[in-house]
């Protein structure tokens, strides 16, 4: 399973409705697609939840390589987003583990992203108990750990059914809309 997400960092005073209206839109196309475990679309709004800046910053799991590949070359959907905004960076991580929380049946209303640097001190048997005790919090959704070995963090995404709990470090988003066709496997 691989992580994957861009990060479009919008004007100040971007009229985030747009977004919203092209979430609306376009977000259900992705409902069935093959390979695809979850896609949140997310955003970040300037002045809410401290965030500093306009975002839309969806985030996937992917089952399948061939799907993500696809989908980034392929034809299958990343284009109207290079069309529409150029060609962002891709941030990708390699799936540790992945867990279903008690929330998981009700569409997840806010999401958390919180990286951390993956040091000779780090121990993954202590971050995916970590992961997996969320899976005990009655508002979980879903949560994902993955790292990246290129710059050496530890990605823990989570969805949440209505808010990120006060004590979820890292960014916080807005959940406009979720795909999953596939959901990721408990790993």
């Amino acid at each position: 399973m691989h992580a994957m997400q861009y990060e479009l960092t919008l004007p100040a005073d971007y009229d985030m409705r747009i977004i919203r209206t092209r979430v609306r839109l376009a977000g259900p196309v992705l409902d069935d697609r093959h390979g695809l475990a979850l896609k949140a679309y997310l955003i970040r709004t300037r002045g809410v939840d401290d965030s500093p800046v306009n975002q839309y910053a969806p985030f996937y799991l992917w089952n399948s390589p061939t799907a993500m590949t696809h989908f980034l070359l392929g034809g299958g959907g990343f284009q109207n987003i290079v069309r529409d905004f150029g060609r962002p960076p891709v941030s990708h991580w390699t799936a540790v583990a992945a867990t279903q929380g008690a929330a998981a049946t009700t569409p997840p209303l806010a999401a958390s992203r919180h990286l951390t640097p993956l040091t000779a001190d780090t121990s993954i048997e202590s971050a995916v108990a970590d992961l997996r005790s969320l899976a005990a919090r009655p508002d979980l959704h879903t949560a994902a750990l993955a790292y990246d070995p290129r710059s050496w963090h530890l990605v823990r995404f989570a969805l949440w059914r209505t808010e990120v709990p006060p004590d979820q470090a890292g960014e916080r988003y807005e959940v406009l809309h979720l795909s999953a066709p596939e959901p990721a496997a408990v790993l």
